[in-house]
């Protein structure tokens, strides 16, 4: 009998060393090979590793967008868009339900996309949402730790006119709002939607007042957006197929001067999916902008260094305050990428 129970052993040790550590899930068997590093200029060697590959955090969405690192929670918080909902993730829990609502409140039935879109924390340290079912952009009314959907509305109209859907939103040293407005949270998704009431798709500014100023409507759909670090320069997407650029500008207090293509995607492979969308720039001066085919990587003058390259389309990305990581939302997915900094 012992030697019996000795050989039965043997084989289940052997069995237990046979099985792979790790049953993979359906995203990780079907985009396994996601996250390949296309290098266009040796300068992209010293941001991110030859080795590089978008590991998934989280999985399951409808459409992720607008994450963001909150390092005194040490999470990142990202939007999905359709249902209504910010997602916390920690690297001890995953991915958690964080506020619901986010982006519509009202009790009437609508559709479209009506959650939140782009998230940022104001110069206080608390949470701002871009919501396109309200078409505002508002504050939480909720410390970070403790999330209740009770907002604070910093804008919902110009000139007495409603916004179409607050879409990304970034703050300035002076504690005031810059945004984009295009038209991708009304239920049609577009301009001829009866209940848009701003003919144009506009870049604004929100001063500490309260007053909005129009800063341009020369951007057919402005999307992404994000200052460089000496905040002189801010950089906008455009997500019209037809002009797939990303705008940058100089900013001379409520005007914006010196207006010019940063860098056009015109000629991206068809077959590449996603268009100019959310972006981030680094202490550095390093842009991180998803785009057409996944992240595009460009230096402060607008050079193309990388293309992280996704298959599905890729809507935005956040930094990690190291800027060491790089987290991505990528339609169903979330993703994560090491970086050298």
């Amino acid at each position: 009998m012992d030697k019996l129970f000795i050989i039965i052993f043997a084989i289940s040790i052997a069995a237990c060393k046979n099985q792979p550590s790790k049953t993979p899930t359906v995203a990780e068997e079907k985009y396994k090979k996601i996250g390949e590093v296309i290098r266009y200029d040796v300068a992209l060697d010293s941001i991110v590793s030859i080795n590089a590959k978008a590991e998934i955090i989280a999985e399951g969405f409808k459409w992720s967008e607008g994450s963001i690192w909150v390092e005194k929670q040490n999470m990142l918080l990202f939007s999905d868009v359709p249902s209504n909902t910010v997602y916390k993730w920690t690297e001890e829990h995953g991915a958690q339900t964080y506020l619901v609502p986010s982006g519509y409140t009202d009790t009437i039935k609508r559709g479209g996309e009506m959650g939140s879109n782009g998230l940022t924390l104001d110069n206080n340290g608390n949470l701002v949402l871009c919501q396109h079912g309200d078409r505002a952009v508002a504050r939480m009314d909720a410390p970070l730790d403790k999330p209740v959907a009770k907002f604070v509305t910093l804008a919902n109209k110009y000139k007495g006119k409603r916004f179409s859907s607050p879409n990304d939103v970034v703050f300035n040293r002076e504690g005031e709002a810059f945004f984009t407005d295009p038209p991708y949270g009304l239920e049609s998704k577009s301009d001829t939607d009866s209940k848009k009431e701003i003919k144009f798709n506009g870049v604004y500014k929100v001063k500490k007042d309260g007053k909005v100023i129009l800063l341009t409507d020369s951007i057919s759909r402005p999307n992404g957006i994000a200052f460089f670090p000496d905040q002189k320069k801010l950089l906008v997407a455009s997500s019209d197929p037809q002009k797939p650029n990303w705008y940058v500008w100089d900013v001379k207090g409520d005007v914006l001067t010196h207006g010019k293509i940063f860098y056009s995607a015109s000629a991206y492979d068809p077959k590449w999916r996603g268009l100019p969308d959310g972006l981030r720039i680094s202490k550095k001066g390093t842009v991180f902008a998803t785009g057409p085919g996944g992240v595009y990587i460009f230096d402060s003058t607008g050079k193309k260094l990388g293309l992280l390259k996704l298959d599905e389309p890729t809507s935005n990305c956040a930094l990690s305050p190291d800027e060491k990581t790089l987290y991505v939302t990528n339609n169903m997915l979330v993703l994560r990428v090491k970086l050298r900094n």
